[in-house]
């Protein structure tokens, strides 16, 4: 191996080491993942099928256990590990799908704003602001309770209620980037604007929509559970945390843990892909890269 293949290897090395929460996150996230994939074959019972003769089975820890419910069961005599693995699915589609679609939405909107300015960006900065004052969680809630609940129209919800945050930071970088004397030489040269969008700015943008995108991705999860939670979002009798988590309510004072796994499932999935944002924000940082 060459002197400086060794020195950037060594670097890449030191560098991963100092992002130690990132790759703990990353870690986190990973086993979540890999558990979602693996849903058929870990789960140890059929996530929606009832047994009233076994209902409110208490997990391993407690007394009376049923070692086949390793996690207990729920008011219908569902498995709660199934649901739990199962539900896991649900939360990282819905929360990658939301993503995804907001984004979209949000970087072309934030491109147009920013390159044309004007009237265009007159009109697209109002609808964010408008967008941006109003009550997101009441925006939800009140197109859930008319479309009704469902996993296409959880999506959409979300998806088309997440763009503006997108839009403002992309508009922002891109009429920074847009006064860059590499952008001025480019469009001089007879570049097209989409040329010129494409290969000059949308690749100067790539490190700061991912950061922002693996943060959204962590608050589309939690605002899938909480939707779900009040009856809004994923239906009965589909596995959901946050439906897991509105069953285990009524028994908070005596099966805490009814509610306690689905919600230490939501929070353990969101603060891994928090872990990871910082880490990727670290990584992708000027300002850390040289170090």
């Amino acid at each position: 191996m060459l002197r400086g293949e060794r020195k950037g290897l060594k670097k890449i090395l030191h560098r991963m080491g100092q992002a130690r929460v990132g790759m703990a996150g990353l870690g986190m996230v990973s086993f979540v993942v890999a558990v979602a994939l693996l849903a058929p074959f870990l789960s140890p019972e059929n996530p929606l099928e009832q047994d009233l003769v076994a209902r409110l089975k208490p997990p391993l820890w407690e007394e009376k256990a049923d070692p086949r419910y390793k996690l207990g069961t729920d008011p219908v005599g569902r498995d709660i590990l199934s649901r739990l693995i199962y539900g896991a699915r649900i939360s990282l589609s819905v929360g990658f799908l939301t993503m995804s679609f907001s984004a979209l939405v949000g970087i072309i909107l934030g491109v147009l704003a920013g390159y044309y300015r004007g009237i265009l960006d007159s009109i697209i900065s109002n609808c964010v602001n408008i967008m941006m004052s109003f009550p997101y969680i009441l925006l939800a809630i009140s197109v859930m309770a008319a479309t009704g609940p469902g996993y296409k129209n959880l999506v959409m919800v979300l998806g088309l209620t997440g763009w503006p945050i997108y839009t403002r930071l992309v508009r922002a970088e891109v009429i920074e980037l847009k006064g860059h004397d590499f952008v001025t030489a480019a469009r001089a040269l007879g570049g097209r604007d989409s040329g010129v969008i494409l290969k000059h700015i949308l690749p100067n943008l790539a490190s700061s929509i991912i950061v922002l995108a693996t943060f959204e991705l962590a608050r589309m999860i939690i605002r899938e559970s909480f939707l779900s939670f009040l009856g809004l979002g994923i239906p009965p009798p589909m596995a959901s945390w946050g439906g897991m988590l509105a069953e285990g309510r009524s028994y908070m004072l005596g099966l805490w843990w009814l509610a306690a796994i689905p919600g230490s499932a939501i929070f353990f999935t969101t603060l891994g892909i928090n872990l990871m944002g910082d880490g990727i924000r670290d990584w992708l940082d000027p300002h850390t890269r040289n170090r």
